[in-house]
């Protein structure tokens, strides 16, 4: 059943409404999967905001503007603060236009918890365009357990003991009951964890203070009371070996164990089909390679470049392992793998996505094994332009595994890695080469590459983390990156010129308000995207003419940014100007910041970051849900006997932001190739449009999920590192100079922290928003981005992830003044300061003493 079917059922029923039981009766729906599929139907619904869940087991059409009833409601997701007050972000669709968040005070909360969905009521709007609510209902609840922090009650008259939650947003202790501290002895067992006989952790505990627990909730807060809860699972202590990648499975509410139907029905397909390998082209005889990380747990991507047949230019081949033959649209496989949407990966561990027999199994693509794979052949001219392409299903035997590291020591020139791996130099160089002329073509159109290190963590052999260092993105990297953009290209332009309905990576132009507030940051470095004169519409409130005619005044008038004729082309040539400065990394993560998210949509709106009309996920099908869809629906065409080759007009593939005077001179942008009647798929969708609307939100949010996850216990993992360097000084970089402090970069370890502002003893600091800067209004020292400082490690925020520094005094830096001598101390201050550096002194040496 459709979701449109399902809500014209609910429609027809008394009041719009209609119960779990009377839904299974009217739609004689039979075993359990059935009623599972339509419970999970009913969810998804819910979660976009097409339905409201009134009480346990009742869903109702929810009243909307255009519908002729309140259009004061809207319904969303509950983002809180650790200061009590929150933020409501409106579900997709809502709409026809782009809705901002909702702010909500913390005396309208209402009980509603972290990441819960919920109904907003909203109040007028405000003069500054700022929306405010109050939350009206809770629709669902999304935190039915929550990891945190146990501690015994301290006195009986409290009403239990308590777990600080992990999420400092869920600013509520959880009560437990006196009595329920233990859990049951089925659940102590802990049959869900991921590390097995790994951890460190028991499954029993006496003496549950300070440990790291699972509490499931009993019973929701209210505006008067705490939630309060059951223990169901002792985690550990929360510096034992693991614990941290269980707490933020919990956290994020991470599907982590796959069930029995899931893993039979997988041992079921993971073998390879002969008949089916032999109906397939094949590229078994050619020198395709693999190229990953050393730590890599899944291979789903191999290449080979070679020269053209005939003419000039290169054929690229990427060859992708075909999942979609081995998990089968509806089954148990397929239901878990949309589950999860994507697999998450942790520093040292992964939650993949797929079971084991098939993402490091039959679909990875290892080397001198037969795989079945969906392949895009590129033709490219000797410029690096992709002229023609031709997806197909094949069977490829991949010659080698090779990693960055090594790929890079080829191209560098490394005597020992180039002898190793003969055979293949000049087919990593062929690579080099080509990859070198599709950036170029990219750049020219003006995709934006923010090339940002990322953090790796480094354990040593004993699985204890060592350190942290920034990634290094090489031509190796980069040369894969450029295939696997051209493929994905190629393939959602022809499903697009097709006209068949499929999953696109989205990427919408920047709000206006958003480019203006970056804008006035990075004019006061001295920078700008040159926008020029930014275009404005002055608006009047209803509040504000109300007050003018009591007052009798004129009507205060407002100015907000109106459409921006912003390009990728002006974003890319800015991060080129500020390419080795020491303000590069405040402005590139304040220009990250004033982009859209990236999501997926059903409906092609271009990707502005790559300048590209047209975007699809094909390349990563083991850990991607959408990629497996845009399989499924590639393979579905061509077994229907769609042609799978298709030519590239020139153009086709330019920037639909570039503005006349940027970019390719004389080139015609194409959003999508005009069908004409009869031309195009005329058959029935492979997936229907208003389910792959459902697939594109669950999978956006899954993929939110896990970046929060990976990032958060990455943070957490810096911070435990750090723990036994309280006292110690570090070299650092000012990263972004803020009204609270100053946010540092230690130059060798790639960790950050916060040196507040109030920390600065030595003058009275304030911030100066126009200019970015700290200054000290006395002596007239400044902190801006860039500047070296040397800091001392003063505290661990364990709970909040944060590290606290301190200026050392010698590593103020100044600006155009000499510094003048300090005012003379009198005799009681000098004996303070005296006491105070003899005491750091002492516990710095018994710190030594310990850590020896």
């Amino acid at each position: 059943m459709t979701d449109r079917d399902l809500l014209a059922q609910i429609a027809r029923s008394a009041g719009g409404k209609a119960g779990y039981k009377q839904l299974v009766r009217e739609l004689g729906l039979g075993g359990g999967r059935e009623r599972r599929l339509l419970l999970e139907q009913l969810a998804r619904m819910t979660a976009r905001g097409d339905l409201i869940k009134t009480d346990r087991e009742h869903w109702s059409i929810p009243k909307r503007a255009g519908f002729g009833t309140r259009d004061n409601l809207i319904a969303g997701r509950l983002d809180l603060h650790r200061d009590g007050y929150g933020f409501v972000r409106p579900n997709a669709r809502q709409g026809s236009v782009k809705e901002d968040d909702v702010f909500i005070p913390p005396d309208e909360i209402n009980g509603a918890m972290q990441g819960d969905q919920v109904l907003v009521e909203l109040a007028p709007p405000r003069a500054d365009g700022r929306r405010l609510g109050r939350i009206a209902r809770i629709l669902e609840r999304r935190n039915p357990t929550v990891v945190g922090i146990f501690h015994y009650a301290r006195t009986d008259r409290e009403m239990g003991d308590n777990v600080i939650p992990f999420d400092e947003r869920m600013t509520q202790h959880i009560v437990i009951p006196f009595g329920q501290a233990l859990p049951e002895p089925e659940e102590a067992k802990s049959p869900h964890r991921v590390l097995g006989s790994e951890s460190a952790t028991s499954a029993h505990h006496d003496d549950l203070e300070g440990l790291v627990v699972d509490v499931e909730i009993t019973s929701w807060p209210t505006p008067t009371r705490p939630p309060i809860g059951r223990v169901i699972e002792v985690l550990g202590d929360p510096d034992d070996f693991g614990v941290d990648v269980e707490m933020m499975i919990r956290k994020h509410q991470l599907p982590r164990v796959f069930p029995d139907n899931v893993l039979t029905e997988t041992r079921a397909v993971a073998f390879l089909d002969e008949v089916e390998a032999n109906r397939r082209r094949d590229f078994r005889g050619l020198p395709i390679v693999t190229i990953d990380g050393e730590t890599a747990r899944d291979f789903d991507d191999a290449v080979l470049v070679r020269d053209r047949a005939h003419g000039a230019g290169f054929e690229l081949q990427v060859h992708i392992a075909d999942v979609a033959e081995y998990v089968g649209a509806g089954t148990d496989l397929d239901l878990e793998a949309r589950l999860r949407g994507t697999s998450v990966y942790f520093p040292d561990r992964a939650i993949p996505m797929l079971p084991h027999e098939l993402s490091t199994g039959i679909c990875g693509l290892r080397p001198r094994e037969d795989r079945l794979v969906l392949s895009c052949i590129m033709q490219l001219s000797s410029a690096g332009r992709v002229e023609s392409f031709e997806i197909v299903e094949g069977v490829i035997r991949s010659a080698e595994r090779m990693t960055y590291t090594d790929v890079h020591a080829i191209l560098e020139g490394d005597s020992e890695t180039r002898t190793r791996y003969a055979q293949l130099v000049p087919e990593f160089e062929r690579m080099r080469y080509l990859a070198g002329l599709m950036n170029k073509r990219r750049e020219e159109r003006g995709s934006i590459d923010f090339d940002l290190p990322e953090p790796v963590i480094e354990f040593d052999d004993q699985g204890r983390m060592r350190g942290v260092t920034k990634s290094e993105r090489t031509w190796a990297n980069r040369l894969i990156e450029e295939f696997m953009l051209a493929a994905n290209e190629c393939v959602a332009t022809w499903l697009e010129d097709l006209g068949v309905p499929s999953l696109y990576r989205i990427h919408e132009k920047p709000d206006p308000r958003r480019v203006v507030q970056f804008e006035e940051l990075a004019a006061s470095f001295g920078y700008s995207l040159g926008l020029g004169a930014l275009p404005v519409k002055r608006i009047q409130t209803r509040g504000d003419r109300r007050d003018a005619q009591r007052s009798g005044r004129p009507a205060r008038t407002h100015e907000v940014p109106e459409d921006i004729a912003v390009t990728p082309k002006m974003y890319q040539k800015l991060a080129a100007r500020i390419e080795g400065k020491p303000e590069e990394r405040i402005l590139s993560y304040l220009m990250l910041r004033s982009l859209s998210q990236a999501r997926y949509s059903e409906i092609n709106e271009g990707h502005f970051a790559l300048a590209a009309p047209t975007y699809t996920h094909f390349t990563s099908p083991i850990r991607r849900y959408p990629d497996l869809i845009v399989h499924r629906i590639t393979k579905a065409l061509l077994r229907a006997g769609v042609e799978g080759r298709a030519e590239v007009a020139e153009g086709r593939h330019g920037s639909p932001w570039t503005h006349p005077h940027e970019g390719l001179k004389g080139i015609a942008i194409h959003h999508a190739k005009k069908l004409k009647p009869g031309e195009g798929f005329t058959g029935e969708a492979p997936i229907p449009e208003a389910e792959l609307a459902q697939i594109a939100e669950e999978s956006s949010q899954a993929e939110r999920r896990a970046a929060e996850a990976e990032r958060e216990l990455v943070e957490w993992k810096k911070v435990r590192f750090m723990e036994d360097r309280v006292g110690e000084e570090f070299a650092a970089l000012v990263l972004n100079p803020a009204k609270y402090g100053l946010f540092v970069e230690l130059t060798d370890l790639f960790v950050e922290g916060l040196v507040p502002i109030d920390t600065l003893r030595d003058d009275r600091y304030t911030w100066r928003e126009n200019t970015h800067e700290i200054i000290g209004e006395r002596w007239g020292r400044r902190f801006r981005a860039g500047d070296r400082v040397q800091v001392v490690l003063d505290r661990i925020l364990a709970q909040e992830r944060r590290l606290q520094f301190s200026i050392v005094e010698e590593g103020i830096p100044l600006t155009g003044k000499k510094q003048p001598k300090p005012p003379p101390k009198s005799k009681t201050n000098r004996r303070k300061e005296s006491a105070a550096s003899g005491s750091k002194r002492e516990t710095r040496h018994i710190r030594k003493q310990k850590r020896r």
